[in-house]
């Protein structure tokens, strides 16, 4: 835990934010704050507590990035084809899943793989899983960048054929987030916070760890929430094009995993600190490529 703590010398005060580490090998780190606690002084704990962690993160991401690439040079393009089907309708089985689809692991990979149509499912939820596969094999060979108009295009070939009312539109009403105590922002910001978001995104895209990355355009995309519905399917294809672009492995959130992922989301939207989930998305994602570490 990151903490303020004052030092007396003689009649003068010295802040540091500090850091007593208890796991494995005992580490303390500090870092002077001045005389005065500083008015951004929650901002100045957060950095701290962030560079703390990616001291331990990015060794580990280089080392999976690294061997991730050394496997994939010796398998043939048909077999990494085949791979990557078979991700998708796990990844496709458990996106709809966790948004509330009642397609099951076993009716999915009937659909998508033999073309099988599970009896007695809504078509909705039918055609939604049909029209994600299609979509995510898509994004992961598109070669363009995320952009406003690249993201509200998946929005809308996701929903287009179910949804049509709100599908690639954003929302220009307040909603709310079932079993949640986040509130997202008014429907009057959304515009501004997703011009922000892309400004951000093309900022700092060269300058952290793609994993981190992926994991921040997730979080703060699914933060601003613009759009009607449809909102984590949309950034957890987001988070999966940037792993591919930088040529990491991808990540699927499994459906098991739902309630921690939520708690993760919730923890980091209501404190303004993106540390919550990030720590959640590296310990997944280390779990995930323990096999490369």
């Amino acid at each position: 835990m990151v903490t303020v703590v004052n030092r007396r010398k003689g009649n003068q005060d010295y802040y540091y934010v500090y850091h007593d580490s208890k796991k494995g090998k005992r580490k303390q780190r500090e870092e002077y704050l001045g005389k005065a606690i500083p008015a951004d002084v929650e901002d100045r704990k957060k950095n701290f507590a962030l560079g703390i962690e990616r001291e331990e993160w990015i060794p580990s991401l280089e080392r999976i990035y690294k061997n991730y690439k050394k496997e994939q040079n010796k398998i043939p393009p048909s077999i990494q084809e085949k791979n990557l089907n078979s991700f998708s309708v796990k990844f496709t089985y458990n996106t709809q899943r966790i948004e509330g689809s009642t397609l099951t692991l076993k009716d999915t990979s009937f659909l998508l793989e033999y073309g099988l149509t599970p009896s007695n499912r809504p078509s909705r939820d039918v055609k939604e899983t049909e029209i994600h596969q299609k979509l995510f094999l898509d994004v992961i060979k598109q070669k363009e960048d995320l952009s406003l108009n690249v993201v509200k295009k998946w929005h809308k070939k996701l929903f287009a054929q179910t949804k049509p009312d709100m599908a690639g539109l954003f929302r220009d009403y307040d909603v709310a987030i079932g079993q949640s105590q986040f509130v997202p922002p008014s429907h009057t910001a959304v515009k501004l916070l997703v011009t922000g978001f892309f400004k951000w995104y093309n900022a700092d895209k060269k300058k952290l760890n793609p994993v981190e990355l992926a994991a921040l355009v997730h979080l703060k995309f699914v933060t601003i929430h613009p759009f009607g519905d449809g909102n984590g399917r949309t950034t957890r294809l987001m988070m999966n094009h940037v792993l591919n672009k930088f040529g990491y492995p991808l990540l699927d959130i499994d459906y098991g995993d739902r309630r921690s992922y939520y708690n993760a989301l919730e923890k980091s939207q209501i404190k303004d600190d993106d540390l919550p989930f990030l720590k959640w998305f590296m310990k997944r994602y280390f779990k995930s490529y323990k096999n490369y570490l």
